[in-house]
């Protein structure tokens, strides 16, 4: 049985895709980060980043407890043979370095292109443009990938699918035209429309069905230091 600490957001989103994808057995515990709960006690021994998702394998050969969704996705990954290659193919590696583009580029960036232009309390220009432009050069980049491929890292779906999907989900609140991408738009509908997706997105709509940014959460998210 695996425990994921979850709350849907698009990292929370790429766990329950795979869990969904997989079959296997899992619990949500949910963590409301805008309401603070990602600062309690029991939740910091398990991710001290105070972030979410978070997992609790209890597994048979002793408890593994993971944060950081590219971590998470990997041993997921590993667990269950399969959307990850085996060790030290060319396949693999094909993955991973799609995987980490999105931890690293895709999913700071769009999240701070999220930030400045809904969130901020002041509308800064320069910082909008900023984000917004480098959210669409890194749409050029994932387009020009699947302009001759048909998923992401290859010719098979993947774990890196399943981690750039969701930070594509709110391309309009991003300034991005998915008209302009070709090729990355027919991989997103692809990928929409996928069972397991589908079942990820409503376990995410009902926990949580009208999201709204309070001023309240916007003092827990953004008031840290």
């Amino acid at each position: 049985m695996i425990d994921l600490y979850y709350w849907p957001t698009p990292n929370g989103h790429k766990i329950v895709i795979f869990l969904e994808e997989t079959g296997l057995e899992y619990k949500i515990i949910p963590v409301n980060i805008a309401k603070g709960e990602q600062f309690n006690p029991d939740f910091l021994k398990i991710s001290p980043n105070n972030k979410i998702p978070a997992i609790v394998d209890h597994a048979p050969e002793g408890i593994i407890a993971l944060f950081e969704s590219g971590a998470i996705l990997e041993y997921l990954a590993d667990k269950r043979e399969m959307f990850l290659p085996v060790q030290h193919s060319a396949e693999r590696y094909a993955v991973l370095k799609w995987l980490y583009w999105q931890v690293a580029g895709l999913g700071p960036m769009a999240g701070q292109n999220h930030h400045f232009s809904q969130y901020a309390p002041e509308r800064i220009p320069y910082a909008i443009k900023r984000y917004q432009d480098e959210t669409h050069r890194l749409y050029r980049v994932l387009n020009q990938q699947l302009s001759s491929n048909p998923f992401v890292a290859g010719r098979e779906y993947s774990i890196a699918d399943m981690a750039i999907y969701p930070w594509i989900v709110p391309y309009e609140r991003q300034g991005i035209d998915i008209n302009e991408f070709q090729a990355l738009k027919n991989w997103f509908e692809k990928i929409q429309q996928r069972p397991a997706v589908l079942r990820a997105n409503k376990k995410g709509e009902e926990m949580n069905p009208k999201p709204a940014m309070t001023e309240e959460a916007k003092k827990v998210l953004f008031g840290q230091r």
